[in-house]
């Protein structure tokens, strides 16, 4: 292992804490959604935290990420603003597009977030345009894409890795293998289950890790950005993981069993990290539960704070459409609470 490096206490508490953030904003949202608070729809990824921290701790500030309709976790483990994402969940006038999207078009790019995408596959191409640009412009950006087994059945994912690969364009392609597009079995719609394969055929080094192991993925994940960044091209990390929740808040599973579920729970990545890091050392796990409390707390400000905020009136419809609104309109200040992003 040339690149990879075994993190040190510090680290795995960096891995550890941008894991609990993303599961309090999450099972916060859920509690809001189920009380009538929250509108729309939601899609969590409970159960899925050690893909996105363990592959954005190895990214920079200015380094590109896509993702999908389930991309709460990787926006947060990227540096998105947990009070801005919330305000946007809230449809209030603070959040990422004004409170006129939800939770499924987060964007912020001071940190490389280029957006989330509720069409399926739909950031694959956008992450390998990213890279394009990097490319050119001789940036030493890396580009990341986070998408489901679902998507690896679209056309879009073959077409983007075969002119990625023919342009060795900086792009890393993460696949979160939850084993379920939507509410189909991977088995039922994918003729090889195994999704790092289907990269072999363009030439992409490609690599299955357990996703619900953080400093797995995060080895996976700086193998394939250093690759990137060093011009050699594009490769696939496929990690294998589950989703707890639905495929939807309100999903009523009747596609998977629940002693499947219970199965997949008992690998709690949070779990798995917070052992390791008691098995180098026994005295931490104050600071383990302190860790915990500290984002569930910062959670909590943010909806406070996005409550408060105003919903945006009919004239905001017309805001943004054209370029020099962006240019012109005032930036609303948000709080920037947490950590969040980056490298750690």
């Amino acid at each position: 292992m040339s690149v990879t490096q075994i993190p040190d206490i510090d680290q795995a508490f960096g891995l550890l804490r941008v894991m609990h953030r993303i599961r309090a904003f999450e099972q916060c949202a859920t509690r809001l959604m189920a009380q009538g608070v929250l509108e729309g729809f939601l899609h969590v990824s409970i159960g899925q935290e050690a893909v996105a921290a363990g592959v954005c701790s190895v990214l920079e500030r200015n380094d590109l990420m896509t993702t999908s309709h389930r991309g709460h976790g990787h926006c947060i483990a990227k540096g998105a603003r947990i009070p801005a994402m919330m305000a946007e969940l809230f449809g209030r006038s603070g959040g990422y597009c004004g409170g006129r999207s939800g939770s499924m078009h987060i964007a912020d790019a001071e940190v490389g977030i280029l957006g989330a995408n509720a069409i399926v596959g739909a950031g694959i191409p956008i992450a390998a345009g990213g890279a394009l640009a990097s490319q050119v412009r001789g940036t030493g950006q890396v580009a990341v894409c986070f998408f489901g087994d679902g998507a690896v059945a679209e056309g879009v994912f073959h077409e983007t890795l075969n002119i990625s690969a023919l342009w060795s364009l900086p792009v890393v392609f993460v696949c979160e293998n939850n084993q379920y597009a939507e509410m189909t079995p991977s088995q039922v719609h994918l003729a090889t289950t195994v999704v790092a394969e289907y990269a072999r055929p363009y030439g992409l080094p490609s690599v299955t890790v357990d996703g619900n192991d953080v400093l797995a993925v995060r080895a996976a994940a700086e193998e394939a950005v250093h690759r990137a960044r060093g011009g050699l091209g594009p490769s696939l990390v496929e990690c294998l993981t589950y989703r707890w929740h639905g495929h939807f808040e309100g999903d009523s599973q009747r596609y998977r069993d629940k002693a499947e579920v219970a199965e997949w729970m008992l690998k709690d990545p949070i779990e798995h990290l917070a052992a390791w890091i008691l098995s180098r050392d026994h005295r931490l796990q104050e600071r383990i539960a302190l860790t915990r409390l500290e984002a569930v707390e910062e959670v909590e400000q943010a909806v406070a704070w996005a409550s408060a905020l105003p919903v945006p009136g009919p004239e905001a419809l017309l805001a943004d459409v054209y370029a020099e609104d962006l240019l012109s309109e005032p930036e609303l200040a948000v709080p920037t609470t947490g950590t969040g992003g980056g490298r750690g």
